[in-house]
């Protein structure tokens, strides 16, 4: 069943990209959305794999044009979702998966209802932080500069904020144990393709409106 899309987002430092590439390895049929920035490359990145680099001028170009399907400022760069990337999926009869953040989703799900919206959370505050803090070490090797503690705070902050609009999506999961995370995210794809056998029930317990005691647990660490 070729034509769905999903939708996976998360707060910064939820380990979401690296849950999108395993998926990846592991269910055929999935056509991956590069999304643009204006944003510097981090690390080994590079353009046309991790992210389409662009300069503000040229995406604000695009934006005018009406090239997005969804777009943001996140932390003063944009990132966005061209608009053929969907064009793209359905000629070549594949699911489109975007990995976006959470203002994007937003814009997506108001746009598309029948998307299948995955939010991932990280297990708790202290998690969060060490995994931003590692993120923010790659920064400051790509730029040669340190990222003051100030940023640090403002992206945890926003974190929290996000992890209030977990329950405008339709499932929600916590990457705690990598391989669980994997297993779960695989199942949520293929029960929506339709896919009962030995995935239902876990994709099922990872709804939002199910409320899992994980997940409750999970929500909790944040409310303290």
């Amino acid at each position: 069943m070729a034509g769905i899309l999903f939708i996976i987002s998360a707060p910064s430092g939820s380990g979401k990209s690296t849950l999108v590439s395993q998926l990846r390895t592991l269910v055929e049929g999935l056509d991956f959305s590069i999304s643009y920035t204006t944003r510097a490359p981090r690390g080994s990145e590079e353009d046309g794999r991790e992210y389409h680099f662009t300069t503000r001028a040229e995406f604000e170009r695009m934006i005018a044009a009406g090239d997005f399907l969804e777009w943001a400022e996140v932390f003063g760069n944009y990132y966005g979702t061209a608009v053929s990337a969907l064009d793209h999926a359905k000629k070549a009869e594949k699911d489109l998966l975007l990995d976006i953040d959470v203002q994007g989703a937003v814009q997506v799900m108001k746009k598309l209802p029948q998307a299948v919206s995955i939010f991932i959370m990280p297990p708790s505050p202290e998690i969060l932080e060490m995994r931003l803090r590692h993120r923010t070490v790659a920064e400051e090797v790509a730029s040669k500069a340190a990222v003051p503690e100030d940023v640090i705070q403002q992206r945890l902050a926003e974190a929290r904020r996000e992890l209030k609009q977990m329950k405008d999506y339709k499932y929600a999961l916590v990457n705690d144990v990598l391989e669980q995370a994997v297993t779960e995210l695989r199942a949520i794809v293929l029960c929506e393709r339709g896919v009962r056998n030995g995935v239902q029930a876990l994709a099922s317990s990872c709804r939002t409106d199910a409320a899992s005691l994980k997940l409750k647990a999970a929500m909790n660490t944040f409310e303290r």
